[in-house]
């Protein structure tokens, strides 16, 4: 009998980590040495969920995050909306050669972080609902344009521990920060 608990306890062991977990793919092209930039901007996010308020947080955790690890010095994001604003940048819109050149000199950064919200949802399973969050950061330099770093990834407010035992699913807000810390996490240094 004991035998069989155990067997039982390390499979649901095994697998409990398999629910609520995410995907994460990441990208750092090879030949560009991360360490030239210091000082980057953080541009508000494309959204293609329907949680308008998406962007905004996601932009906000990812700010702190780069701050909190000491990635990259960040300029704040009013002088950077503001600057979009007056040279008539659509937020969240890609940017060609020359806006990113300008904002790298107006601004005196060397690289922007942009990306996109793809997923940004509440899912159900029986009663219980829970937030689905996926996205794309990327990290351009600002005067060629290249793509420094990029990641997509998803995560999920649910897990089969929450589950077993009881327990809500984890709320928007902790989603986003686990999922961009995790994001963060592979930008070499």
């Amino acid at each position: 009998m004991k035998r069989i608990f155990l067997i039982l306890l390390l499979l649901l062991l095994s697998t409990a980590g398999c629910a609520g977990r995410g995907s994460i793919e990441s990208y750092s092209r090879e030949n560009i040495d991360i360490g030239f930039v210091r000082s980057i901007a953080v541009l508000p996010l494309e959204n293609n969920s329907r949680d308008e308020y998406a962007p905004e947080r996601v932009r906000n955790i990812t700010m702190t995050q780069i701050l909190g690890r000491g990635l990259f010095d960040v300029v704040d994001k009013g002088v950077v909306d503001s600057f979009l604003h007056e040279e008539a940048i659509d937020p969240g819109k890609p940017l060609d050669r020359q806006a990113l050149r300008r904002i790298g000199q107006r601004l005196n950064i060397q690289a922007v972080m942009l990306g996109t919200i793809d997923l940004a949802d509440e899912a159900r399973k029986g009663a219980v609902a829970y937030p689905e969050l996926s996205i794309t950061l990327r990290l351009l330099e600002v005067e060629s344009g290249l793509v420094i770093w990029q990641a997509s990834a998803n995560e999920s407010g649910d897990s089969l521990w929450r589950r077993l035992f009881g327990l809500g699913s984890v709320g928007p807000f902790a989603v986003t920060l686990g999922l961009v810390d995790k994001m963060l996490a592979t930008i070499p240094h």
